[in-house]
């Protein structure tokens, strides 16, 4: 399946459901990048704009590109009253952004659908001097048993869960990338806290699970209730997350 149109389906549940990244990732860069909201900041893979709002809401400038009309649109709906905030179509290795743009570049949940060769080619040259590259994950912890038969309940039933999964992107490639620039990793606690709906709604929200009416739908979602019911405390369940920040200049 081609990679920008893979969530085009998923786009509500993406919304509504993915988790957000801790604020304190923009205190972090503020002290140890100097970054402040007179910059510009190139959101590339933006998606629905959840990596964009941290951004936005601190006053800094963001143009967020993103090559899926469906997820662009609804960043357009949820973050068009931002007087700061700009959508743009275009994609990683071909942003439409001139040379020398913008002051950082961050990409939340989505550096590992670029193809790296051109996306970096591309970083440089929408890039000032000095300008500062800040690639963002949250990735799903599997420390409780109700994560770790979560995380069990996902290979089972999903379609191409391990080919896909940004962890096969591994440390030493992510420092190749920003080679030969220093590159840091800083790791922030998340969590998000949901009832049945919520977790159906994060469950569905990723591209490699079995959609409605596809095979194996029905079973999927019967396990995940049979799941929630065994770990539920007052009709609750906790997914908690390691934010991993690579960061440097670029």
């Amino acid at each position: 399946m081609d990679s920008t149109k893979r969530f085009s389906n998923r786009v509500e549940d993406y919304v509504k459901y993915r988790p957000h990244y801790p604020r304190q990732i923009i205190s972090f860069l503020e002290e140890e990048y100097d970054l402040d909201n007179k910059k510009v900041i190139a959101d590339i893979g933006a998606g629905t704009g959840i990596s964009s709002i941290p951004f936005l809401e601190t006053g800094y400038q963001v143009k967020a590109v993103e090559p899926n009309t469906e997820m662009l649109n609804k960043a357009i709906e949820v973050l068009g009253n931002f007087p700061e905030f700009t959508a743009v179509k275009g994609t990683a290795e071909n942003t439409t952004l001139p040379e020398n743009s913008v002051d950082a570049i961050i990409a939340g949940q989505a550096f590992h659908w670029f193809d790296r060769e051109k996306c970096k080619t591309e970083f440089r040259r929408i890039l000032k001097k000095d300008g500062l590259l800040v690639l963002i994950w949250n990735e799903r912890l599997s420390e409780t048993p109700f994560e770790r038969e979560y995380d069990a309940l996902i290979l089972q039933h999903a379609i191409d869960y391990v080919k896909v999964d940004h962890r096969n992107i591994r440390d030493e490639d992510i420092a190749l990338f920003f080679d030969p620039a220093p590159m840091q990793l800083n790791i922030f606690p998340n969590k998000q806290v949901f009832d049945y709906e919520g977790l159906k709604g994060r469950l569905m929200s990723s591209s490699y699970m079995p959609a409605k009416g596809d095979a194996g739908y029905d079973e999927m979602l019967e396990d995940l209730e049979r799941l929630f019911q065994r770990y539920k405390e007052n009709e609750l369940i906790v997914i908690n997350y390691a934010t991993k920040l690579y960061s440097g200049v670029f």
